[in-house]
């Protein structure tokens, strides 16, 4: 069924998955409870962590996208009509600063989920 070259890309992603769901877990170690604690705080640092992870990882992609794409758009509108690469240009990278400010705003929040979440109070007292 799957050829060679699909049987290494899904040992890829499954090695890729594994590492990737199991180091927030590595990471929280030192919230681990002691004798009679409860498990709330370890499940909320790692709830954190990959909340994190994905803030970061969505934006980064939607960043990338919006980039190419404005990237995609310039190269095309100057191959059409060079004379008015300056004001194409001026447009791409303005456009390309605000898809770079969404990678951004996902770095706050990540951080924010990370060292100053605002949900500890009420999960840990």
């Amino acid at each position: 069924m799957l050829g060679k070259f699909g049987k290494k890309l899904l040992t890829l992603m499954t090695t890729m998955a594994a590492v990737l769901l199991s180091s927030p877990v590595v990471f929280a170690a030192e919230a681990l409870p002691g004798a009679g604690e409860s498990y709330v705080k370890v499940i909320f640092t790692v709830g954190a962590m990959v909340a994190a992870g994905f803030a970061i990882g969505l934006g980064a992609i939607g960043a990338g996208a919006g980039i190419g794409n404005a990237a995609n758009g310039a190269c095309q509108a100057v191959g059409r009509n060079p004379g008015v690469q300056g004001k194409i240009m001026t447009v791409m990278l303005v456009g390309m600063a605000m898809a770079e400010s969404v990678c951004i705003y996902a770095l706050v929040v990540a951080l924010v989920l990370l060292y100053a979440n605002p949900y500890v109070k009420y999960f840990l007292g």
